[in-house]
């Protein structure tokens, strides 16, 4: 696969733009809607043939980027580069409508059948960075998770910090951030030392499991997760995508097996790891992640897209 680093982050940057242009209007719909116009029109400028396998939900439900759409400016010519692509365009859509921190645009893609097709339901996961890798177990008590991550960390239970979105770890005496959005930008803060994230526990959206699993196969992270069943009828959805075992508890490297993963999100609001879009008189400055697998690089990226006027000046600050 060439490299396509730049190609996903001129994506990303572009429609945490358009989303950021309706921050605070109160309008989640409209928000999110900007993203995703975005983000198609600029996948569409990239030379592939991709197809998306994490999307905005099946094509009735949703008019652009819904799951199996193909896009690409060669999505129809034979022998074009074959991508699988899983976006989130607006990670946070009431965070970016009400002006709070942590919404981000989120695009992944690897060669095909690099990504696991996650159907549209909960997870159950852990999230956790590279020193605790392999020592915290799905079934386990809370507790014993935590202690496994605090030995790990060679620190106690009360100095770790978990993002989650149930109250059993205040019990064990870590201290919690408690989100109702906003979990894939958490889990990818878990890996990344400095963001003041140790870990992510509860119950969150299986795709941005996925998304997640992109950027800690790159970020050498570790997520489990266990699929959540409400009903019989969500079952047998299941077992038709090919998900016979839904009880299964799956690795990072079943969620993205792919070798050649890109993974790039943009910051919309101000969050733990990314800053929000920022508008002044000569243009806008974007703050981005954007990491590959194959060769292991991540890059932080600060971009100034200036204004096509003579007068423009570029800022330092």
């Amino acid at each position: 696969m060439f490299d396509l680093s730049l190609e996903v982050l001129r994506v990303v940057e572009e429609a945490a733009i358009a989303s950021a242009r309706t921050m605070g209007m109160g309008d989640p719909k409209t928000a999110d809607y900007a993203a995703v116009e975005c983000m198609r029109r600029c996948l569409d400028m990239i030379a592939i043939d991709g197809t998306i396998v994490i999307g905005e939900g099946e094509r009735d439900a949703a008019p652009m980027l819904f799951i199996g759409e193909k896009v690409g400016s060669a999505k129809d010519q034979q022998g074009a580069l074959s991508v699988d692509i899983a976006v989130d365009p607006l990670e946070g859509t009431n965070l970016c409508s009400t002006g709070a921190g942590g919404a981000i645009t989120v695009l992944a893609a690897s060669e095909r059948g690099g990504l696991l097709h996650a159907p549209d339901c909960y997870m159950q996961k852990i999230v956790v960075g590279p020193a605790a890798r392999g020592a915290v177990d799905l079934d386990a008590p809370v507790k014993h998770n935590l202690k496994a991550i605090a030995r790990r960390l060679q620190r106690g239970v009360d100095d770790l910090v978990v993002v989650v979105l149930d109250a059993d770890i205040r019990e064990a005496g870590a201290r919690i951030r408690l989100i109702a959005d906003g979990d894939l930008s958490a889990g990818i803060g878990a890996a990344v030392a400095g963001t003041g994230v140790h870990a992510v526990m509860g119950s969150g959206g299986a795709p941005e499991g996925v998304l997640t699993a992109a950027a800690l196969r790159c970020l050498n992270g570790e997520i489990v997760g266990r699929l959540v069943v409400k009903d019989e009828a969500q079952k047998e959805r299941m077992q038709a995508m090919g998900i016979q075992d839904t009880g299964k508890i799956y690795t990072t490297q079943e969620l993205a097996p792919g070798r050649n993963i890109v993974f790039a999100a943009s910051g919309v609001t101000d969050g733990n790891l990314l800053q929000g879009v920022r508008f002044f008189g000569d243009g806008t400055r974007t703050q981005s992640i954007v990491m590959t697998h194959t060769p292991a690089r991540v890059r932080f990226i600060d971009t100034v897209h200036l204004e096509n006027r003579p007068d423009v000046k570029v800022r330092f600050r």
